[in-house]
């Protein structure tokens, strides 16, 4: 299992913007195939963060996740919208797996 996260620097005075990004997210990413733990917006702190967090089980399994996202129809929509409304300064794609398992095994 790999968990991917994306880390976006957003534009600090489109957080609405990038709610919406996030809740349209919400509805595609599962039904093209990955297993959204969350989207992440700014609230304290810094004010330009974000965080879009979600499983996938292999980097085959991504591949066919992307293409089936960029055929989805809200997916092609969310992809325009941030297009049209940059409020996405920069985004980085980091695949991560869990080193710590198992945890909180019994002494």
């Amino acid at each position: 299992m790999l968990t991917c996260i994306i880390r976006y620097q957003i534009d600090p005075n489109k957080h609405a913007a990038f709610d919406r990004y996030a809740q349209n997210w919400g509805q595609a990413i599962p039904r093209c195939g990955a297993d959204l733990v969350g989207y992440y917006a700014p609230h304290e702190g810094s004010s330009t963060l974000a965080y879009g967090i979600y499983n996938i089980s292999s980097l085959a399994d991504y591949e066919y996740y992307r293409a089936r996202l960029k055929d989805d129809p809200l997916g092609r929509e969310n992809y325009a919208f941030a297009q049209s409304e940059k409020f996405i300064l920069r985004e980085d794609r980091t695949f991560l797996r869990l080193a710590s398992a198992p945890h909180n095994i019994p002494t």
